[in-house]
């Protein structure tokens, strides 16, 4: 028998809405259960923001740097900057150089004696306001070094229309309707809550733990020398 050829499955947030409610054991019967169905979706997407790092919100920025000036703005969509290195061009390149900057809390910013020396960046600190923004030290005197590459990690795209898809990839297809279902219970179905939530939590951490990088890992065995007296 012939497949379909296609890997395009996806379900719009008025599906993903009717799917939840149907494991409440409920119907949607209005457009008020949908507009409450929809707020409780977009906090799903607010309360993944503190399960960790998803990959397939992390993005590349490029930043113009402007000698004297150590703060920038990140784009309004960042929940976080994971790491960051300066450049001596906008884009890679044969004869382009890039230095690796390390990330330090606000304490040991804070600590630091001269903040306003200029320089080659060597550290940099991320102050996380409702728009982050990336300090970097020392201020850079941007004679080599002129741009600021980052990665950040974004925040999952509002719901919005009841036509359009979800901000989220395939794999997470499954948790989220089950995510969810379990909001709906605890207002519509809370003799299903328990229930809901522990298939729930086991869908998202398989979801979590497949959305990694897969690597090489080389492993030394340690060295030991025994001394003799």
């Amino acid at each position: 028998m012939a497949t379909s050829g296609t890997t395009s499955f996806d379900l719009s947030i008025d599906d993903i809405v009717e799917e939840a409610y149907e494991r409440c054991g409920l119907q949607t019967n209005s457009g008020y259960d949908l507009k409450k169905a929809r707020n409780s979706l977009n906090i799903l997407f607010s309360e993944w923001g503190n399960r960790g790092v998803h990959l397939w919100k992390v993005e590349k920025q490029t930043q113009l740097l402007t000698a004297g000036t150590a703060t920038y703005t990140t784009p309004t969509s960042t929940n976080d900057v994971l790491e960051a290195y300066i450049s001596t061009a906008a884009a890679p390149g044969v004869s382009v150089t890039d230095v690796t900057i390390s990330k330090i809390d606000r304490s040991t910013y804070a600590a630091l004696p001269n903040k306003g020396s200029t320089g080659q960046p060597s550290q940099y600190y991320v102050d996380r306001q409702t728009t982050p923004t990336i300090t970097l030290y020392q201020t850079p005197d941007a004679s080599t070094y002129t741009y600021l590459h980052y990665y950040t990690l974004n925040r999952i795209e509002d719901a919005g229309a009841y036509g359009n898809t979800a901000d989220v990839p395939f794999r997470f297809m499954p948790c989220m309707i089950s995510g969810l279902a379990f909001y709906l219970s605890l207002k519509y179905a809370p003799d299903r809550t328990q229930a809901l939530k522990m298939y729930y939590e086991d869908e998202l951490k398989r979801a979590l733990d497949e959305d990694g990088q897969r690597t090489s890992v080389f492993i030394s065995p340690a060295s030991y020398y025994p001394t003799r007296n």
